[in-house]
């Protein structure tokens, strides 16, 4: 499905911190929701530490970073110490959100098909209309590119 300019589905999800986070509860600024694989994995975690490392650049432009995998609570709030994270990590371990936004797929690992989440984002505007849809998302870049857009959409 080709996203941009469609309204994004709304969620209700807990943090690592248990506090529960809407879609809906963040109109009025820009959302970069962002589906990784996994906690403590290497792309998730080089993606997770851009993230936090440049969030005061992306609060410029008045963007809430969300982040969604299919891991626990309690993994995310490990990984979110671990990684010292400064934004909201959400769990949806029943897997609703991640089929909403068309991010869980079949891959082939080691001759087995199996069930993944794919490393995908979403920037949301102030309406909750889709922006863009990043497909090909690559950790150690990714913010670069969020960064690059934000500042076409600005002017």
């Amino acid at each position: 499905m080709e996203w941009t300019n469609h309204q994004a589905p709304d969620f209700t999800l807990l943090d690592q911190n248990e506090e529960q986070h809407s879609l809906s509860d963040y109109r009025g600024e820009k959302v970069l929701l962002y589906f990784y694989p996994k906690d403590n994995t290497p792309g998730c975690t080089t993606e997770a530490q851009a993230f936090r490392d440049r969030l005061n650049k992306l609060k410029a432009y008045r963007v809430q970073v969300l982040g969604v995998s299919r891991d626990s609570v309690s993994s995310h709030k490990k990984f979110a110490e671990k990684q010292n994270l400064n934004f909201p990590i959400l769990s949806d371990e029943d897997h609703t959100v991640v089929q909403a936004y068309g991010v869980l797929k079949e891959k082939n690992m080691f001759g087995k098909t199996r069930l993944s989440v794919s490393r995908e984002s979403f920037l949301i505007d102030e309406n909750g209309s889709i922006l863009k849809h990043y497909t090909k998302v690559k950790p150690e870049e990714h913010v670069d590119e969020i960064l690059a857009d934000l500042k076409t959409y600005a002017q």
